[in-house]
């Protein structure tokens, strides 16, 4: 049994252009899927086979591993390149850099093929070269776990597709001090006789500053993929104390409600109460109604008499 397809090269590009066209006018994910996993992970290690050795012509799933291998390593690549530009790891930039490459590579392929005198080369599967699984026992071995790599990883990529997981789910909350420095924090607080906050120095050693309250920033990014709504509760020492923020105080700091990707940043500022070294400053971030904290920061400041 002999069948005869159309130049392989030819069939290549015809598909990628198509994947291309598919993913922009045809919003069928199916058809995404069986022409984008070949476009990943066998299209870029065929071409480069074939501009590599155009006289060399591999009819079994020899070739289909090494182009399997290779394109493996030659996405890869390409992500981190484009990872170190402006354009990054996303969907258009991936997909028109491999698109690129692998039309360099057929235009090469043709060239070279056409030099060697095989420009008319087509793909031809016989029973014959299907007879992979032949010779000693530690070749038989070695194509067995050839072909079951690559149904494992396709099988894989097919189950991520089709069943995609949400990623990782997270609130980042931080906070800065003065002039958004890691260092600048409020440290040392001295109190009136009324128990107010009178100075403040900030970062080690900082000179005292005629002020009300310490003054941090604080963050909250949301990435839980979802509308969220948080709020901040302040204490020292254990003991509930209100955040101050825009001159009003607050016991409890929000709702503050976030849409996937939103970002919330404001100046905060502090005012213990009591005097005492190393007291600790808890700022606890509660999400949507849950009674238990999802997240802390700490800050560790002393407090004396004027």
């Amino acid at each position: 049994m002999k069948i005869k397809l159309p130049t392989d090269i030819l069939i290549i590009d015809i598909l990628s252009i198509l994947l291309i066209l598919c993913i922009n006018f045809v919003p069928i994910i199916i058809a995404r899927t069986i022409l984008g996993l070949p476009f990943l992970i066998i299209f870029p290690g065929y071409v480069i086979l074939a501009a590599l050795f155009p006289k060399r012509a591999i009819h079994n799933i020899e070739y289909l591993a090494f182009s399997f291998g290779l394109s493996i390593a030659i996405v890869c690549l390409i992500g981190l390149g484009l990872n170190y530009t402006t354009w990054g790891i996303r969907l258009e930039p991936v997909l028109y850099s491999i698109l690129f490459l692998i039309i360099v590579l057929s235009i090469i392929a043709i060239v070279r093929r056409r030099y060697y005198g095989r420009k008319n080369l087509t793909c031809a599967v016989t029973l014959e070269s299907l007879k992979v699984f032949k010779g000693s026992v530690a070749n038989k071995i070695t194509m067995v776990i050839i072909f079951l790599a690559i149904l494992g990883t396709m099988g894989f990529l097919i189950s991520v597709i089709v069943r995609p997981q949400g990623g990782n789910q997270f609130t980042e909350f931080y906070m800065l001090g003065v002039s958004d420095k890691t260092s600048n924090y409020p440290t040392n607080f001295v109190l009136d006789s009324n128990q107010e906050v009178v100075s403040v120095s900030y970062g080690n050693n900082g000179p005292m500053m005629s002020e009300k309250s310490g003054t941090l920033s604080l963050c909250i990014i949301n990435h839980e993929k979802q509308d969220t709504t948080y709020s901040v509760v302040m204490q020292i020492e254990g003991t509930p104390v209100d955040i101050i923020i825009e001159g009003k105080n607050l016991p409890t700091l929000g709702p503050i409600s976030l849409l996937p990707g939103g970002k919330w940043e404001s100046e905060i500022g502090i005012a213990p109460e009591h005097t005492g070294d190393n007291q600790e400053v808890d700022l606890s971030l509660y999400k949507d109604s849950d009674k238990q904290s999802y997240l802390e920061l700490h800050l560790w400041i002393n407090v004396i008499q004027q």
